[in-house]
């Protein structure tokens, strides 16, 4: 068994309201997740986050290959989203819920233009073998605030 892994913690401030950041997020997720970031690659042709409860994140990449990497959790509209990171420390979709971690993305309002938007990925040791290596590359400057940097170059546009 193994022990608990310290969760990673990001936050980035953006130059967008509430609800705009909410939409980026989800409904937007399409136009700022990295493509080198995905099973496809540089032939993936869409990924997408639902905003709803038990909604699918799915990839859709050539001749209509289409693979779930996670479930919504939870969904409260400009407010949060909770979802499961069901891609192994491989980096290679695990389609047993019981092995993904989660990712709990809030959103707080500064102003009416100015939001924060604050992520924690948790639950790593439930990817079993390389689940402390998995969340030491997440953490790094090449995962979660790389990713959501993409998301900030996004919304300042």
């Amino acid at each position: 068994m193994i022990d608990i892994v310290d969760p990673v913690r990001c936050e980035i401030e953006v130059p967008i309201s509430i609800s705009e950041a909410f939409k980026l997020f989800t409904e937007g997720f399409n136009s700022w997740w990295p493509s080198d970031y995905t099973w496809s690659q540089e032939s993936l042709e869409s990924i997408s986050l639902a905003s709803c409860e038990n909604g699918r994140c799915t990839e859709v990449g050539p001749n209509g290959f289409q693979v779930d990497w996670g479930r919504v959790l939870k969904c409260h509209p400009s407010e949060k989203i909770i979802f499961t990171w069901q891609i192994s420390p491989n980096r290679e979709p695990q389609p047993n819920p019981q092995k993904a971690s989660v990712v709990e993305v809030n959103f707080t309002m500064i102003n009416l233009k100015t939001t924060i938007v604050s992520l924690v990925h948790s639950g790593f040791e439930k990817h079993g073998e390389g689940a402390l290596a998995y969340r030491e590359s997440l953490n790094s400057d090449y995962g979660w605030p790389f990713i959501l940097n993409k998301y900030l170059e996004v919304a300042k546009a």
